[in-house]
């Protein structure tokens, strides 16, 4: 069998080599926290029951979307500093924050629940590694500030179906 020899990365950014490392984690981890995000709501999505089903239906689609642009954001910022995004499937298994979804039918108000907890879980880390960016790379701190705002708001805006009851 052959012996692979190192390959010179094809793609070179702007960062030195430390920041580059640094930052690569910080996107790397979003990245599989994001996709496990619209993972679990696509999940949801299709086994919400209840009295308030439409509304939660059509608020998890809007969940997915959200998700999934940030996850390619996050993603194509990693291949643009020069390093390998990686969104398989066992990657996120590994290292997603996302809590485990349970399978099956779930009330309006479990998924609610989840999906309260499942944002809470993105965006912890989240803010964590906008900090760790500050030195490192601030476009990429832009992004993750963006993704923040936006996550922030819908967390807000599922927490407050919780509040009414």
């Amino acid at each position: 069998m052959a012996q692979k020899t190192a390959q010179k990365a094809p793609i070179t950014g702007a960062l030195n080599d430390s920041d580059r490392d640094i930052t690569g984690k910080t996107l790397q981890g979003t990245l599989v926290d994001l996709i496990d995000l619209h993972l679990v709501a696509k999940q949801a999505h299709w086994n919400v029951v209840g009295k308030f089903f439409r509304d939660v239906h059509l608020q998890l689609d809007e969940l997915v979307s959200t998700a999934r642009g940030f996850a390619d954001d996050v993603a194509e910022r990693c291949a643009a500093i020069g390093v390998s995004p990686d969104g398989t499937a066992a990657k996120v298994a590994e290292s997603s924050n996302v809590p485990k979804f349970e399978l099956g039918w779930r009330s309006d108000r479990d998924v609610i629940e989840a999906v309260v907890n499942s944002l809470a879980a993105v965006i912890h880390p989240l803010r964590i590694r906008i900090g760790e960016t500050d030195k490192t790379d601030l476009v990429t701190q832009d992004l993750l500030i963006g993704i923040a705002q936006e996550l922030e708001k819908s967390h807000w805006m599922w927490q407050a179906q919780l509040a009414a009851d």
